[in-house]
């Protein structure tokens, strides 16, 4: 996607990461004078949210939403993070904006395989993310994703997603294998493997309390 002014300088590398604190909302009748002069005028912070919120706007558009999921404002406030991608465009040699992806964290109650509601608080949460449409099938969504792995630190199997949509499914089955799903009683989806390292810990706790049961000298000696 294109915009009136040069967004070269914004991308010291091709993906980069944006939060509330690097943001200005921009005035809608400031958005969209589209004079040349005042567009070049606008400090860094006002064009990153003019390129949320048309990246948003297109999004929601793609994914068939009534309204954005991302924009400017909607990251004040919040500890979210949104990724960009930008690129050249072979034709006309200008740098573009093909993709976004916005995540955070949620406290969600959510079902485990056995049907038992559990809270899990600071939840990464995939929750938004598109690619432009001349760009998609180029590796531009899988560059985007795994770089915000990498850049918090999470598993693919550990995320939550809200409301996804039929390309976003096949995507993580494609390049991160989850297929399964674990059935919820809100918007979000979560796959097998979520709650797994905490029945690992559970199940190790409980081996725990059974041998000291068993052996309750154990328990005085670490001064229980």
């Amino acid at each position: 996607m294109e915009f009136a002014f040069d967004i070269q300088n914004l991308f010291p590398q091709t993906i980069i990461s944006v939060q509330a604190h690097n943001l200005q909302v921009v005035a809608p009748q400031q958005f969209h004078r589209g004079i040349q002069s005042q567009q070049r005028a606008m400090p860094p912070s006002c064009r990153l949210s003019q390129i949320l919120d048309l990246m948003g706007e297109r999004s929601a558009v793609a994914q068939k939403l009534d309204h954005p999921v991302t924009s400017a404002k909607k990251l004040m406030d919040t500890d979210h993070v949104v990724y960009l991608k930008a690129d050249t465009d072979g034709e006309s040699g200008r740098w573009v904006v093909s993709g976004l992806l916005k995540v955070g964290t949620k406290d969600l109650y959510l079902f485990d395989k056995e049907g038992c509601c559990r809270r899990a608080d600071r939840t990464p949460a995939i929750l938004d993310f598109y690619v432009t449409e001349s760009r998609q099938r180029r590796g531009v969504g899988k560059q985007l994703f795994q770089r915000m792995l990498d850049d918090q630190g999470w598993t693919a199997c550990k995320c939550s997603v809200d409301r996804p949509s039929d390309n976003m499914l096949a995507f993580l089955s494609k390049h991160y294998g989850l297929v399964r799903t674990i059935p919820q009683g809100n918007h979000f989806v979560i796959y097998e493997g979520f709650f797994d390292d905490d029945k690992a810990a559970k199940d190790a706790k409980d081996a725990k309390d059974a041998k000291d049961a068993k052996d309750p000298s154990a328990c005085l000696s670490r001064g229980h």
